[in-house]
């Protein structure tokens, strides 16, 4: 089944678009988790990795009848080596046994045959001694098309192969995206779709190309497997984003922590109310730290109440049904 129409699919069957960002800090990890963890493991990388485990198991467990998806951020992860990558595999498999569609957040981007192993590692197959097994298989993730269409090509043919998706970064939600993305450009001979003399900025283009590389995968949903990262806190830019690419689903960084809220990331929807996933991390897995009513014991808790927080939150400018 086509990536978007399973999303769109899982969207309205939670009757919301939130994305629950697992990004463990080893600093707020619970008391209680830690505690147990270090008495088996001792101050080790394996212990690390054990307590991020058990802590998304926890957050999982909590949410996962209320929100339709969950972004892992390799960074925090990939510190510990390769314990920590084995926490980030078992925890992307863990969401999807209990029904959650996985967005790898990892960023990746090259050329050629390394693009093809990110490519095989996160979305595909790769070889075994002959025979091919499934990689991670996540269901979708995160990419930077900086190189272009050589660059992107073979995650675009793992989306067509495996009914996996992307999400290319577009409009990104930290506050100095513009000294890149906000530069104007001459975009004359890019394609027949514009005329000497042109002029967008480089975020515009890139979403020309999405819309392009997206077109030979929107699905019965009528969005593509091909989406686009763009973020919450420029609210004004994802109104032109939209126009230009709808048939694309944003994935929505910057609700919450970083200042966004529900009037921002409304303009990444379409008319028919869908077309965006809104992430949040810190403001739902360690919710509990800003509570009178939870403690660290009962910080899965605290994490279901924060999505239904955040439910109620999109629901008031007309997001979620």
């Amino acid at each position: 089944m086509n990536f978007a129409d399973r999303l769109v699919a899982a969207i309205k069957k939670k009757g919301n678009p939130i994305c629950v960002g697992l990004d463990p800090r080893l600093d707020q990890i619970p008391a209680h988790i830690v505690t147990k963890v270090i008495s088996e493991k001792e101050h080790t990388k394996a212990a690390a990795a054990e307590c991020f485990l058990e802590f998304n198991k926890g957050i999982i467990d909590a949410v996962c009848d209320i929100v339709p998806a969950c972004k892992p951020q390799i960074a925090f992860y990939e510190q510990y080596g390769f314990a920590g990558y084995f926490a980030y595999e078992e925890t992307c498999k863990y969401a999807q046994e209990k029904g959650l569609i996985v967005i790898a957040d990892a960023k990746r981007n090259d050329i050629g045959s390394t693009a093809e192993g990110y490519s095989s590692a996160f979305l595909g197959e790769v070889d075994l001694f002959g025979v091919k097994v499934p990689g991670m298989a996540v269901d979708a993730l995160t990419v930077n098309a900086y190189l272009g269409w050589d660059g992107i090509k073979p995650f675009v043919d793992a989306c067509r192969y495996y009914d996996r998706g992307i999400f290319a970064l577009v409009k990104t939600s930290n506050p100095s995206a513009g000294e890149l993305q906000d530069q104007e450009l001459s975009i004359s001979g890019v394609s027949s779709d514009f005329a000497a003399g042109d002029r967008m900025t480089v975020y515009e283009l890139m979403a020309h190309y999405i819309d392009s590389w997206g077109a030979d995968l929107i699905g019965d949903s009528g969005y593509s497997s091909v989406g686009a990262v763009v973020g919450a806190t420029y609210p004004d830019q994802a109104r032109i984003l939209r126009k230009m690419m709808p048939s694309s689903i944003f994935l929505v960084p910057g609700y919450g922590a970083q200042g966004g809220g529900a009037a921002d990331v409304k303009p990444c929807f379409n008319e028919d109310s869908l077309g965006a996933i809104i992430n949040s991390s810190r403001d739902i897995i360690f919710a509990y730290e800003k509570s009178d009513q939870f403690d660290s014991a009962t910080y899965a808790d605290a994490a279901r109440v924060a999505c239904f927080e955040m439910v109620q939150d999109l629901k008031s400018v007309g997001i979620g049904s």
